[in-house]
């Protein structure tokens, strides 16, 4: 049906005089066209009709409102549509165009002197418009009912550009608001917005103020120039749910920022997570840039909730993201750059999560976490911080996943008052001070974290628990690793390499754990030993040292269990191998001392223990009687001090039934029980075959063992060596461990005297290269793991008879290993498979390990570990009898704690433990 037309001029028959008369005269869907020219009225439009320019837009009509304090236009209707009209107010404050019920469209329009105000259960929707010159606000949506904002400007405001309130739900596509003296955009109360490719900048206050349980998706949005911050989120707000991915909001971050980053690019990812609805609260930024803020540039106080998705903010006077109160921030593959403040803060009890992040020049912190907040950060990158890259405070805690921090002026990472530190992976490269430094009574927990140059590797200061598992630390300027005065950190199979001063340094009156580690090319000594320190060491080498391997300083005690000295005086400076101090009384067992001018110097008073210890290639040696008649009964070769291989000799005596029986001692295992069995069936007939002088069958003894760490491998290889000592077909039965570095080069020339030499020392015995695969896995002209593969080769065919060779390794890898050079194939065709050990294996290791240091198991302990066991992964990572190992560690800890606390505890009760005494994570 054609609409009926109601012309409005200021003369002309058939034309009304006024607008309102035209409205009155007027129907639902009715248009009024309007000539040219000013008019002056209170405009009431009470039912659905449309008012346009007679002539086009291009010809002015504009509407003044009558009075101050009275609107120029009212809407109280559905259906009303204004196009290509200026609407111009007499007071600023107070509203040119006010819809109370209804909904009204404003196309084209020019609105000034007032704001444009929504209200009751009224619609709003404002296209290609431009709103000027109004106080207070420019655009007031305070109505339970829906807004569009399409193309729209809004500039020149003493106030807020846009305030969205109430229950409102509004939309904003191309929104640009400048030059005003209040927030950008403020959304409050119970409203829903959602924010595409606006524009905000310059205002007075913040580019985005989001109150109370409001809820705001800014998508491709750009926040510049602001007096305070790009983003200010207050109250109780929860970030909005994105329907399109399942699963609850603790997952979000996890599986859902994973989704979003894969199918990033693509048209149905930008809807899904456009189209996120905003029905439970809180804030979602995506793809936004925020530049050059005045303050932080996103806040988030109170409860609010914040999620960043891709966004990039740089330039901030303050912080890059902050969180305060208890408030909840969430990052996914943005940047931080150039913040003059931290670049992500934490403080109170809020919660901080950060995945893919990259924090770069920020003139503080790069990661700063305070009071009772909690922070999380995966694969994120911290450079060229003006202080600490992470800096961990009061009762903060602060876990780090596969993260790298790179350049910055002071700590890498540090720890401090009462804070709780977590370092999965990741890598430290060229910090000003210590690579990490955890102080005061700080308690940290590292893993795999690699250390490289700086001014110091690992520094530790701290009362609280510290622990460092398999972490490297290479060329540091100083110390490699430092143990502070009075401290117990525990340290597991870390390398420390290339050190400027000493490798480990243990202060006065320390009583760290070391168990498992190396040290290597220190340019001081190689483990230095305080006064009154009381470390306990384990299985660990120190290897080519610019001046001692071990300085036991003034009255330090402490055992050495197992240890490897060799090669100190590297430089061509005569050091003893162990210097003692005067009152110095360490106990050494089992120690091997090789490749120096001189084994041991002790000062006048000086009292150390040697059971059972060794001197090897030592031209004045001086330990107690019996270690060169033990050397001479070895008959072993010298040995290399540039290599990285331990050797570990067979006990005398032995008999297969002695060792079989110490094998199938063994938890779990049972196929690898069964193949050594048979395998011993097979020995005994060649050496049957031997002594009869009939030929030996074609059967090659070198053997390929896969599986993940600690299911045994390394205790089934020394066992396989003793057995075949006690058959007769070598001679020492010893073994040789190596892996890469032991026989790699690093020059043309290096490779092949140095893969001899661990080989040699390997012979009589059974050679273990644990990871062969790293053998082959560096490509390049400057990698030699080829030629020590080639020279293993030849060695292995000119002394057949001489050496078993073990290669061990994860399945798959093995496999392709085995078959990247003919030659190995040939000679390594019988693989042992490691499998996972079950939970009731992991409980009996336990056992044993409780048997070993006088505690037992409660029968309900043993059922809730088995439980705990299971619920543990059995991935690639899974750690199996170290696990199991570090789980009981752990167990004899927490009993302590326990017991601590009974001032009269019975024997029974010390040696018990408990199911309480089980922890829930390691």
């Amino acid at each position: 049906m054609t609409p009926t037309v109601h012309r409005v001029a200021p003369k002309g028959r058939g034309t009304h005089r006024s607008i309102a008369s035209a409205v009155r005269a007027a129907h639902d869907g009715d248009e009024i066209h309007i000539a040219p020219g000013e008019y002056v009225e209170e405009l009431l439009l009470d039912r659905a009709v449309r008012l346009l320019p007679e002539d086009g837009p291009d010809h002015a009509v504009r509407l003044l409102a009558a009075s101050p304090g009275r609107p120029a236009l009212e809407v109280a209707a559905p259906g009303v549509r204004v196009e290509g009209i200026t609407l111009t107010g007499q007071d600023p404050s107070q509203p040119v165009v006010l819809v109370g019920s209804g909904d009204l469209e404003l196309d084209a329009c020019g609105i000034s002197g007032g704001r444009v105000e929504a209200g009751g259960d009224a619609s709003l929707t404002l296209r290609d418009c431009r709103v000027s010159g109004a106080e207070l606000a420019a655009v007031h949506l305070n109505t339970t009912g829906s807004a569009r904002l399409t193309r729209v400007v809004v500039e020149d405001i003493e106030g807020t550009g846009v305030v969205i309130g109430s229950r409102a739900t509004a939309e904003a596509t191309e929104l640009t608001v400048r030059r005003v003296t209040g927030s950008g955009v403020r959304v409050r109360g119970a409203a829903r917005a959602v924010l595409r490719e606006c524009r905000i900048s310059g205002p007075g206050r913040s580019g985005l103020l989001v109150e109370d349980e409001a809820s705001v998706a800014a998508l491709d949005c750009r926040v510049t120039e602001t007096a305070a911050e790009g983003v200010r989120v207050l109250g109780s707000s929860r970030r909005p749910e994105e329907p399109a991915s399942p699963g609850s909001r603790e997952n979000r971050g996890t599986q859902e920022s994973r989704d979003v980053r894969e199918s990033r690019g693509t048209q149905e990812s930008r809807d899904v997570r456009e189209n996120r609805d905003s029905a439970d609260g809180g804030v979602l930024l995506a793809r936004c840039e925020i530049l050059r803020t005045g303050t932080d540039g996103v806040a988030v106080f109170g409860t609010g909730d914040v999620l960043l998705l891709d966004c990039r903010l740089r330039d901030g006077s303050g912080p890059g993201v902050s969180a305060d109160g208890e408030s909840r921030a969430e990052l996914v593959d943005c940047q931080v750059d150039r913040a003059h403040g931290s670049g992500l803060v934490a403080r109170g009890a809020a919660r901080l999560t950060a995945e893919g992040t990259s924090v770069t020049g920020s003139r503080a912190n790069g990661l700063l976490a305070g009071d009772r907040s909690e922070v999380r950060m995966t694969a994120g990158d911290l450079t060229e911080c003006s202080f600490s890259a992470v800096h961990a405070c009061d009762d903060s805690r602060v876990t780090l996943t596969a993260c790298r921090i790179a350049s910055t002026a002071e700590h890498g990472i540090r720890a401090t008052d009462r804070a709780g530190l977590t370092v999965e992976g990741g890598r430290i490269t060229d910090c000003g001070l210590s690579g990490v430094r955890i102080d005061s009574a700080a308690e940290a927990r590292m893993r795999g974290l690699s250390v490289v140059r700086g001014r110091a590797g690992i520094t530790t200061e701290s009362t609280g628990t510290v622990v460092l598992e398999e972490c490297d630390v290479t060329d540091a300027e100083r110390a490699g690793i430092s143990c502070g005065t009075g401290t117990a950190p525990v340290l597991r199979d870390c390398r420390i390499s290339g050190s400027g001063t000493a490798g480990l340094v243990i202060g006065e009156r320390a009583a760290p754990s070391v168990e498992g580690c190396t040290v290597r090319d220190a340019a001081g000594s190689g483990l230095v030993v305080g006064p009154q320190a009381e470390p306990r060491v384990k299985s660990v080498t120190v290897a080519r040292t610019g001046k001692n391997s071990l300085f036991v300083g003034e009255k330090a005690r402490g055992t050495f269990e197992d240890c490897v000295f060799a090669g100190a005086g590297s430089d061509g400076t005569a050091f003893p191998a162990l210097h003692v101090s005067a009152g110095g009384a360490p106990v050494l067992r089992g120690c091997l001392v090789r490749d120096t001018e001189e084994d041991v110097a002790l000062e006048k008073g000086a009292r150390p223990v040697f059971d059972d210890c060794l001197s090897r290639d030592v031209k004045n040696p001086s330990l107690p009687t019996g270690a060169d008649q033990s050397l001479a009964a070895a008959g072993s070769p010298g040995g290399d001090p540039q290599t990285t291989a331990r050797e570990t000799e067979a006990p005398p005596e032995d008999t297969i039934e002695d060792l079989l029986a110490e094998l199938d001692g063994l938890a779990g295992l049972d196929r690898v029980k069964q193949d050594v069995s048979s395998l011993v069936k097979l020995m005994r007939m060649v050496r049957r075959r031997e002594e009869m002088g009939l030929a030996p069958p074609p059967l090659s003894r070198h053997l390929v063992f896969t599986g993940n760490p600690g299911t045994g491998k390394t205790t089934v290889a020394r066992l396989y060596g003793r057995i075949l000592a006690a058959v007769g077909l070598l001679e020492r039965g010893h073994l040789v461990e190596a892996d890469r570095s032991a026989l790699v080069g690093e020059y043309v020339g290096h490779t092949g005297p140095k893969t001899s030499r661990v080989f040699q020392q390997a012979r009589g015995g059974v050679l273990f290269i644990d990871e062969a695969y790293s053998l082959t896995q560096y490509a390049g002209s400057n990698d030699f793991g080829q030629e020590a593969i080639a020279t293993l080769l030849k060695l292995m065919e000119d002394h057949r008879d001489d050496v078993v060779v073990i290669v061990a390794g994860y399945l798959k890898e093995m496999e392709v290993f085995v078959r990247s050079n003919p030659g190995l194939a040939s000679r390594f065709n019988r693989t042992l498979l490691f499998e996972d050990y079950g939970s009731a294996e992991l409980v009996s290791i336990v056992e044993h390990q409780a048997a070993q240091h006088q505690y037992e198991l409660a029968p309900d302990a043993r059922e809730a570990l088995a439980a705990r066991f299971d619920t543990m992964p059995r991935n690639r990572g899974f750690g199996n009898g170290r696990t199991a190992r570090q789980l009981f560690q752990a167990m004899t800890e927490r009993q302590a704690y326990r017991i601590a606390e009974l001032p009269d505890a019975s024997e029974s009760e010390v040696m018990t433990l408990k199911p309480e005494d089980i922890p829930q994570s390691l």
